[in-house]
């Protein structure tokens, strides 16, 4: 039986958010990819980017997820860890997957630091088409999809809870 809950979806979902609260509320632990690789890389991920390239991040991301080798966890993936199948593929060995779907409209009002948040995307690529591919992404992985537009952190987070201690 898979023990870890794997979060996946757009920067400004709250994945890192819900993470948090649902691993309080489920006593277990919580993973942030992306804290781990500015740990481990001692560099923000927009240093990342700005150092080399978004492709460099994404590779960056695939390698510290693959090194993932937890139980009883909540893991909240960055919005690009869904580009490795690699990834994706072990996170779906240790974890159940649960895509944090918020529309395009609602992710933009949450978003303010678009230049700064260190968003893996391709230079002369909008934000809504990056949005859009990504969505085929998440849902192609995703056991489970929570829409949270309408739902505070903590609503989001009761959900996931109720649905992960169904399936224990």
């Amino acid at each position: 039986m898979k023990t870890n809950l794997t979060l996946i979806g757009m920067p400004g979902a709250g994945k890192s958010t819900v993470g948090i609260i649902l691993a309080k509320t489920l006593s277990i632990g919580f993973i942030d990819t992306d804290i781990l690789i500015q740990i481990n890389q001692q560099k923000s991920l927009q240093e990342i980017i700005d150092a080399s390239d978004y492709l460099n991040l994404r590779r960056i991301e695939k390698n510290e997820i693959c090194k993932l080798n937890v139980t009883n966890h909540v893991i909240a993936t960055g919005g690009s860890a869904a580009y490795s199948e690699k990834a994706m593929r072990h996170l779906q060995t240790l974890s159940t997957l649960v895509f944090l779907h918020v529309d395009y409209e609602e992710i933009i009002r949450r978003i303010k630091n678009f230049e700064t948040r260190g968003i893996a995307k391709a230079d002369n690529q909008s934000f809504r088409e990056l949005f859009a591919e990504r969505q085929i992404l998440y849902r192609k992985y995703a056991d489970t999809i929570i829409t949270c537009s309408a739902l505070d952190q903590e609503e989001v987070s009761v959900q996931i809870a109720a649905t992960f201690r169904s399936q224990q």
